[in-house]
């Protein structure tokens, strides 16, 4: 007789950490999976033009160095960086006024990893951390796994108040203050020198760390750059400038860097040895070479012209797009605009019916960390042609219009 053993009794595994349970993903994500048909014009990405890419000039750095130094470009790296990579990093920062020494930076995995990084580094659950309103997302998701209690600064077409700024400051105690201030990520704007130079005077006074986040800063259209905060007198030991090549190379290298001083640098290097060891040395010495080889300033001019004509072409068919009464940003570079419509507008209640007209936008609700402004939506303009976008914005202007606003 055979006899059968009982099944054994199983547990539950142990629950996820409540980190991972209370940060949900990224909406902009969730979107582009449900847009990611040939047939829909997405104006809700942030992915730059990939014809643009030099894909020529940097396969000719990846041969050069697979070619000339094997070895070293597969073998393991320093956390720092690639001393050739940092070198040409701070060369350009230098060139650009703000004296930059290699040892300053810390290359990263994309500049996305920086602000993980900067978050193990710097914060303690329940610690406050300012930012923006609206925000760049991913900001928004870093501060919230490190279990941040993340508090918005008002402001308005121009950015951060810093009067509102310095009343935060007194009475949240912050660890520090998120901000994009060049074509910021959603809504296009660029902060003025004037609240720059105050930001970085409420900073001195009230000891709070800046993270100056520039992805899109090399994307000039028009109009005279800004200077960094990080370049104003106060903020010298206090902030954190951001950089990185995905907007202007191509995102596929993640590469990006964090200046910092000494303390945090060395904090984020050691964060960073739990994470990953270190950025791919392969990519680092590619880009180290493509920038040796290349006139990089040269190639961002040249897609800063196209993308110029981009946003344009955007600009010129919004009135016959969206609703009457409705509001939306001329950015003097960068890769978004942001719009406004008016009450009782719910962009994202209507987002499935514009999806519907075979065009896609971002919802501007999950950019706010605190009320949603839910009349709100983000166009990311460079990823198609002006033909491609005036079509675009006949779709859009075709599925809001009709029905009811908020459904």
């Amino acid at each position: 007789m055979t006899v059968t053993e009982p099944a054994p009794t199983q547990s539950p595994v142990p629950p996820l950490a409540a980190r991972a349970r209370s940060v949900g993903g990224s909406p902009v994500r969730d979107i582009l999976a449900v847009t990611a048909r040939p047939e829909v014009i997405n104006f809700a990405g942030g992915l730059p033009a990939p014809e643009l890419f030099d894909a020529e000039g940097i396969a000719a750095a990846y041969r050069a160095v697979l070619a000339e130094a094997p070895a070293r470009a597969l073998q393991y790296s320093t956390t720092e960086g690639e001393p050739a990579l940092r070198a040409a990093l701070a060369a350009r920062t230098t060139a650009r006024g703000l004296p930059t020494d290699p040892d300053d930076l810390l290359v990263t995995t994309g500049s996305q990893q920086a602000l993980s990084l900067l978050a193990t580094a710097l914060l303690e659950p329940g610690d406050a951390v300012l930012v923006e309103s609206p925000c760049y997302l991913a900001a928004l998701q870093a501060f919230g796994f490190a279990g941040a209690r993340v508090v918005a600064v008002p402001g308005d077409e121009h950015g951060v108040d810093p009067g509102a700024l310095e009343e935060l400051v007194a009475r949240e105690r912050p660890k520090l203050l998120y901000t994009v201030p060049t074509f910021q990520n959603p809504t296009g704007r660029t902060l003025p020198a004037e609240r720059r130079a105050a930001v970085a005077a409420v900073a001195a006074r009230r000891g709070l760390w800046i993270v100056e986040d520039d992805p899109y800063g090399e994307l000039r259209y028009e109009g005279e750059r800004v200077p960094w905060i990080a370049a104003h007198p106060g903020a010298e030991d206090r902030t954190v400038l951001l950089g990185s090549f995905s907007k202007v190379m191509a995102p596929g290298l993640r590469l990006g860097w964090l200046r910092a001083p000494g303390e945090l640098r060395r904090a984020c290097a050691v964060a960073k040895q739990a994470a990953d060891l270190h950025t791919p040395t392969v990519n680092q010495l590619a880009a180290a070479r493509y920038l040796a080889d290349n006139d990089l300033d040269a190639h961002v001019s040249r897609v800063a012209g196209v993308y110029r004509e981009r946003r344009d072409a955007m600009l010129a068919g919004l009135a016959g797009a969206l609703p009457e009464g409705s509001v939306w940003s001329r950015p003097e570079g960068g890769m978004f605009l942001w719009a406004r419509l008016p009450e009782p507008y719910d962009t994202t209640a209507l987002l499935p019916r514009v999806v519907r007209q075979d065009v896609a936008y971002v919802p501007g609700a999950p950019f706010y960390a605190g009320t949603p402004d839910r009349t709100t939506l983000r166009l990311c303009f460079v990823t198609q042609t002006p033909e491609e976008i005036g079509e675009g914005l006949r779709r859009l202007g075709a599925g809001l219009r009709g029905g009811t606003p908020g459904v």
